[in-house]
């Protein structure tokens, strides 16, 4: 694999760096950024690709997280993973999080008054689905099963992605759709794309696949495919999924966006049909079947009996 010389980065403050990129800081350790598909979907200029599989209204949706830290450093992650993030002296409680977080969201999109129908612009400003997903490993933060409880009391659909290595919080947590992200067939892809903070990290996502049998709520694996880093071995994919029988697989290339670019190439990112063809070969494994598929995403959508079922 080519790859970039990783740069330097010369702001070593990750709030600051945050602030600079348009996140906005919630309480003293959550943060919250909007998506892009906000925007357009107010101005109704398109729905992000979860509006497609799970129903969710896009200018409706709160993207945000309650912790900054993360043990992985993926080379796919387009943030500054270079930086170490310390965990705080001290957790904001629930509550708060979730006031401060709302509060966040309707200040980013203040602008948007200016562009979108007045309707839609103030449906956005009473979001009804929270992704907790933007930077860091939610599952670090130890009052996340609270936290979720307490969005769904003010009645949000919950959305959790976790990257699978705290098999004890996966465990505890019940939102409405709980994702686990895996990018690698074997331990060995793993250390090389993820590269964890801790050895034992691969043994832990094996355990929450298992978790993920488990659950009650309902579930996805997620694979981000990285052109000849971890497109490869896809029956190594489907015995690892089996342990887990998720509801749903969604399967998306890598994009050259943020820090990410200055780990890989523009090369790295597979083509839709190059996603297809892969997706297929994962669903053939497993007896599973494609669902949909959005092209400007470049993401597919596996179920077992290839039908979809909205969340909202």
């Amino acid at each position: 694999m080519s790859r970039r010389k990783r740069k330097d980065i010369e702001i070593t403050d990750y709030k600051s760096l945050l602030k600079k990129q348009r996140y906005s800081l919630a309480g003293s350790h959550s943060a919250v950024k909007t998506c892009m598909w906000v925007g357009r979907a107010m101005k109704n200029e398109g729905q992000c690709y979860k509006a497609a599989f799970y129903g969710i209204s896009s200018h409706r949706c709160l993207q945000m997280t309650p912790t900054l830290m993360c043990n992985q450093r993926c080379l796919h992650c387009w943030r500054p993973t270079e930086i170490e993030v310390p965990a705080p002296d001290k957790w904001d409680s629930p509550v708060e999080i979730v006031g401060s977080c709302v509060e966040s969201h309707k200040k980013l999109i203040t602008g948007f008054g200016h562009s979108a129908p007045r309707d839609m612009w103030m449906e956005g400003n009473e979001p009804k689905h929270v992704a907790i997903s933007l930077s860091g490993e939610p599952t670090t933060f130890p009052y996340l099963p609270e936290l979720i409880e307490e969005f769904k009391k003010q009645g949000f659909t919950t959305f959790v992605v976790s990257n699978g290595t705290i098999p004890e919080m996966m465990k505890k947590i019940d939102p409405a759709q709980l994702y686990m992200s895996l990018d690698a067939p074997d331990r060995e892809t793993y250390e090389k794309v993820c590269l964890p903070k801790s050895p034992q990290l691969w043994d832990r996502i094996n355990e929450s696949l298992e978790v993920l049998k488990a659950k009650d709520t309902r579930t996805v694996i997620r694979i981000t495919l990285i052109k000849g880093v971890n497109m490869f071995d896809a029956a190594g994919y489907a015995e690892l999924i089996k342990k887990a029988e998720p509801d749903y697989i969604e399967v998306k290339a890598y994009m050259h966006l943020g820090f990410s670019r200055n780990r890989l190439e523009r090369e790295c990112m597979p083509q839709h049909e190059d996603v297809l063809e892969f997706s297929q070969e994962i669903a053939d494994n497993l007896g599973y079947n494609i669902a949909d598929d959005v092209w400007i995403s470049r993401v597919v959508l596996l179920s077992k009996d290839g039908s979809m079922s909205h969340l909202v």
